[in-house]
């Protein structure tokens, strides 16, 4: 008898997307509503590549409005003093490369919440290495081995790998939420004010594949 898989629900996301941190609160509740039924599994997208050049004006001007966006919208908080006391730059791979590393000892959630922490809430930049290192201290982890880990071609290759595979697919930027049922990717729709809304349609999903 063929056996059929446990329905995947991927979130797919940056640590260091703003769209992400004001979703958190919400996803937060989505991932325990629907524990039970399907598996979650998370996937980083890679919004920028590396890079040790300054962030433009224009880019850092546009970041800061979306910012201010977000908070308008839903509530979350920013710290704006970033932008004065860091040299932004657009450069969010060290930060996948961190939770990938966070991931395999069961913590890739608390290193997200951390970078998250760190550069909306207490005006650190996630894109240095000595931020992250700090961070992966903080949460329990072996400083001197994550630094050793954060720059082989192993993770490298991992984190090339996943972007790959998250371009593969149907999202249209971060965050995103995609249903797997035996195989078939759905793209489900994200509410950033409700979990209830994304939860139904995976429900009526699932129903409806049965």
């Amino acid at each position: 008898m063929h056996k059929i898989a446990k329905p995947i629900l991927y979130y797919v996301y940056d640590p260091m997307c703003s769209w992400c941190w004001g979703y958190r609160p919400t996803w937060l509740v989505l991932q325990k509503k629907l524990a039970s039924v399907v598996q979650i599994n998370t996937r980083v997208g890679g919004l920028a590549e590396d890079s040790t050049v300054t962030m433009p004006k224009e880019m850092q001007g546009f970041l800061q409005q979306t910012w201010h966006k977000i908070s308008a919208e839903l509530g979350t908080k920013f710290n704006f003093d970033f932008w004065s006391q860091c040299q932004p730059k657009r450069s969010t791979y060290p930060s996948c490369r961190a939770v990938i590393i966070a991931r395999k000892y069961q913590k890739e959630q608390a290193m997200c919440f951390a970078i998250q922490q760190a550069y909306y809430l207490h005006a650190q930049n996630p894109s240095e290495l000595s931020t992250l290192i700090k961070i992966a201290a903080a949460i329990g982890l072996d400083a001197e081995l994550f630094a050793q880990q954060m720059t082989s071609d192993e993770l490298n290759q991992q984190l090339n790998t996943e972007i790959k595979a998250v371009r593969a697919m149907p999202i249209q930027g971060f965050p995103s939420l995609v249903l797997d049922i035996n195989g078939e990717l759905i793209p489900i729709r994200l509410d950033y004010k409700n979990w209830q809304t994304s939860y139904e349609i995976i429900l009526a999903m699932l129903a409806d594949k049965k």
